[in-house]
């Protein structure tokens, strides 16, 4: 009979998890191994959840929600397309595991990681990743450790890399926006949107906030009024002289981000303060941009694109930490809330029909697959 010490045990533990192919674990992910539509390409598969080794790290998934740029991704319109890749040994089909935003927990770590331990709340470095699963196995630069907090709902970290980030990098990066400066968006209903308003209410900054009319206009109006909304129109009132009027006696905005395109986006370019900043980061409307040459001349107003998924590509992990943890604090003390959203059940058919309405968008809020 052989009598192993505790110190023994320790370093055979540590020897056989470095060199198991697969765990004991049995990964659920939703997949697809060709573009097309969602319901039709998505299928559901199972497969043993790669096994430890000393570089790499262990997560549980918590929840992911369901955006729009993840239907595209499958839909293969989307410009970030994930590799296909075997996900298994056995498998003799490739796969990419579907979403792209979520949030997960640490269930081990292997002994050469550093920074991350056991416990710790994690979101996705890079977009792409593949969040719509139940479990993953990568190296530690896969994961961003989040602030350990109780007050942060799993559906405030789940949906906090897309759209907060995206207008935390609008607001911070294009111009020196001081308090009682003016901001204006259009789609400001959207989930960026409401995280603008958000923001700038938290730093002092204002907002005009336009949105399209529809029947039930003035609860739209008080709902983004209660977010922290400084002014709310309609894009039917945007190209008024009454709303130039009130604009310019409000304050001409250094600011402008557009998610619609179109008519109603050149209108709001109208009303930007000379040397003024615009910046587009979604196309809505379907509907090219057409500029007058009158802004550019004698306003001077630059154009911008921006699309989060190249800033995480070209900025490194400590400056989207400081965006992160700045985030995180936020919502801790209550200027951030937690976003309107549905349930989507676990199961192949429930997320295949969620994803498949997921590009029209819904009035119950946002999808979110809880694990």
């Amino acid at each position: 009979m052989v009598f192993f010490n505790t110190k023994s045990t320790i370093i055979l533990n540590r020897i056989i998890r470095a060199y198991t192919t697969t765990s004991n674990i049995t990964v659920d992910a939703l997949v697809y191994s060709n573009y097309g539509k969602p319901s039709e390409v998505l299928k559901w598969h199972s497969y043993p959840l790669p096994a430890l080794t000393p570089e790499t790290v262990q997560v549980k998934f918590l929840a992911s929600p369901i955006n729009p740029a993840d239907v595209n991704q499958v839909q293969g319109a989307y410009p970030l397309k994930p590799p296909f890749q075997l996900l298994n040994e056995k498998d003799d089909i490739k796969y990419a595991v579907g979403g792209n935003e979520g949030v997960a927990q640490v269930i081990a770590t292997g002994d050469k990681v550093k920074g991350i331990k056991v416990g710790d709340q994690v979101i996705m470095a890079k977009a792409g990743y593949g969040t719509w699963r139940t479990y993953a196995t990568g190296p530690a630069s896969d994961f961003q450790v989040l602030p350990m907090t109780d007050s942060v709902s799993n559906i405030q970290l789940a949906t906090l890399s897309v759209n907060p980030c995206t207008a935390y990098r609008m607001l911070k990066d294009f111009v020196k926006l001081n308090k009682g400066d003016y901001v204006i968006q259009n789609g400001a209903n959207s989930a960026v949107g409401q995280s603008v308003i958000q923001l700038a209410k938290a730093w002092g900054i204002k907002t005009i906030n336009v949105v399209r009319n529809r029947p039930d206009i003035d609860a739209l109006r008080n709902e983004l009024e209660q977010l922290g909304a400084t002014h709310v129109i309609t894009d039917d009132e945007l190209g008024s002289f009454e709303t130039k009027s009130l604009i310019k006696e409000w304050g001409q905005p250094k600011l402008g981000l557009n998610c619609v395109g179109g008519k109603s986006a050149t209108e709001m370019a109208r009303h930007l303060s000379a040397n003024g900043q615009y910046v587009t980061y979604g196309a809505m409307a379907r509907a090219p941009l057409s500029l007058p040459a009158s802004l550019l001349i004698f306003k001077n107003i630059s154009f911008h694109g921006f699309w989060m998924s190249r800033w995480t590509d070209t900025h490194n992990m400590e400056e989207r930490k400081i965006m992160i943890d700045e985030l995180i604090d936020l919502m801790k003390r209550g200027h951030f809330v937690e976003p309107k959203w549905t349930q989507v059940e676990w199961k192949e058919e429930p997320v295949k029909a969620a994803v498949d309405q997921g590009i029209q968008g819904y009035g119950s809020g946002k999808q979110v697959i809880l694990f």
